[in-house]
């Protein structure tokens, strides 16, 4: 059977890909991070979901996969992500699920079906220390799946003029995919750092890596991204752009 072919494709990467003006929200400072519900809830083993590895829905396999991948791969490239935004005074947004009440009576619908539950305080809603918030980074606390239907960023983002996204963190194909899906239906320039993200399975990873390239984002490593920052570098050490502050 012959590859299914995208009869959109051409016009969707002229649309949000190769967009000219992607360059100048990068020339002009109007870019950020965005670090995605890397917390001990869903992040780190033997705790929150994974408390109980029985009870985790996930097979040995895959948790020796998502946290080999998270230890080796996804957890350095987003702190040599956020080490560079933070170099270029960029801002990093760090967002996790975390409720508004101990017993999580503020949740979503689908938290609650599934009894997802990060409570003020709890060690659940703490983030994993070698990317956790520095300074006066914004976080945003959200009790949903989306980060942009259960939460006020989209406002936040617009008291920052925040124009392009850069997304990082765990799951790829849950909150990581309905955060790009939202912000490229807002007008973001919405770029996934593909090897910063996580899930439980290549597959499902894969998958939405696939469903999201050149359709409702770019997809990037680590290390285009760090390229991308150096051109910025470039800009600013001419005095083109204002960095953040």
């Amino acid at each position: 059977m012959a590859p299914i072919q995208d009869p959109l494709r051409d016009s969707y990467r002229e649309a949000f890909i190769t967009n000219p003006r992607r360059a100048e929200h990068l020339a002009d400072g109007r870019v950020a991070l965005l670090c995605i519900d890397v917390q001990y809830l869903d992040a780190a083993d033997g705790w929150g979901l994974f408390a109980d590895p029985e009870k985790s829905g996930v097979p040995e396999e895959g948790r020796k996969y998502y946290f080999d991948r998270l230890r080796s791969t996804v957890l350095p490239g987003m702190r040599r992500l956020q080490d560079a935004f933070r170099s270029c005074r960029l801002e990093v947004i760090h967002c996790r699920i975390c409720a508004l009440t101990q017993d999580g009576r503020d949740r979503g619908a689908g938290h609650r079906r599934l009894d997802l539950l990060a409570a003020p305080g709890s060690k659940e809603a703490e983030f994993l220390e070698e990317v956790a918030p520095a300074g006066d980074e914004i976080v945003i606390n959200k009790t949903a799946s989306g980060v942009f239907s259960s939460t006020n960023i989209h406002y936040v983002l617009g008291n920052l003029g925040i124009r392009s996204l850069y997304l990082c963190g765990v799951y790829t194909n849950e909150c990581v995919e309905t955060a790009a899906r939202d912000a490229c239906d807002l007008g973001y320039f919405v770029t996934v750092v593909e090897d910063a993200c996580a899930t439980v399975t290549p597959a499902l990873h894969d998958a939405s890596v696939a469903t999201l390239r050149d359709r409702y984002a770019r997809i990037a490593s680590v290390q285009e991204v760090l390229w991308d920052l150096d051109l910025l570098s470039d800009c600013s050490a001419a005095g083109i752009i204002t960095r953040k502050g």
